[in-house]
């Protein structure tokens, strides 16, 4: 059986694919990224092939994707993250239109073309307050953990207005709201919501529409995706459990595949690269 590897190397997490012929996933393996970006990789990778009781040698192209995918230096070759995370999004959800990815230090919305390529992009990477990061550090200010900002938010009977447009002022709204003895459940889940109000308006600047597919990390927590419901009036697509994590790289592990196809051989796409 043919294998593939997509490689998402992330500034926050790398996470690795198997792919079988079929397009099938399976394996998987996720670890914080760190600082040495290229063991980091190589160890993601063995863990995923862990999975399948298979080798790198059996591995038959590699293809990384992230903001650390340069750094991969085994890989057949690097696409964009927004050309990953279209080919995994559209082999779950193959009517999707409009991507929102919202990672720990990114936050990207995409709009595709009927053909599953990217039409239109636009990203938010230049404050805190708009990416997951800012979700996390307001957890742990609280003296809460990421795992618990699911749970926490759950028992929230209302959302607390957070509406700082700066990481800095949004900090300061959070010490202030705590001051005056508002639950911490109800802060987190204004904190989403302010979140979800960025998202939005980054959707609606590459003209949103129907379907839409949401993925990235602060996904795991349900609340995020319920939120994003609300505010979008319509229904979203959001990959089960923690799969919202891989689906870039697994996107890349589908490229993978196609890759060999069109040049028609794993010896032939090996000599190639």
């Amino acid at each position: 059986m043919r294998i593939t590897a997509g490689l998402d190397v992330g500034s926050t997490y790398t996470k690795a694919v198997i792919v079988d012929e079929y397009g099938a996933m399976i394996g998987r393996a996720i670890a914080p990224t760190g600082f040495r970006l290229t063991e980091v990789a190589t160890a993601t990778l063995a863990a995923a092939l862990g999975e399948t009781g298979r080798t790198a040698n059996d591995v038959a192209y590699v293809v990384a994707t992230g903001s650390g995918r340069h750094q991969a230096s085994f890989a057949d070759i690097q696409v964009t993250d927004l050309t990953a995370a279209a080919r995994g999004v559209t082999k779950l959800f193959p009517n999707t239109r409009t991507i929102l990815d919202v990672g720990g230090q990114t936050m990207k919305a995409t709009r595709l073309t009927p053909d599953a390529r990217v039409h239109s992009f636009r990203l938010n990477d230049k404050c805190a307050a708009g990416t997951g990061a800012f979700l996390e550090k307001t957890a742990r200010y609280m003296g809460y953990s990421t795992e618990e900002i699911g749970p926490l938010v759950d028992t929230s009977k209302g959302s607390t207005s957070i509406s700082g447009v700066c990481a800095v002022f949004a900090e300061s709204e959070v010490i202030n709201h705590l001051s005056q003895g508002v639950a911490p459940a109800d802060i987190m889940h204004g904190a989403i919501v302010s979140l979800v109000g960025r998202s939005v308006q980054l959707m609606k600047r590459v003209k949103l529409e129907p379907e839409f597919t949401l993925i990235g990390g602060i996904l795991r927590f349900e609340a995020m995706g319920r939120v994003v419901r609300e505010a979008l009036k319509a229904d979203v697509n959001v990959p089960e459990g923690d799969l919202v994590q891989y689906v870039s790289a697994y996107g890349a592990g589908l490229l993978a595949q196609r890759r060999l196809d069109v040049l028609g051989s794993s010896g032939a796409a090996k000599a190639t690269a």
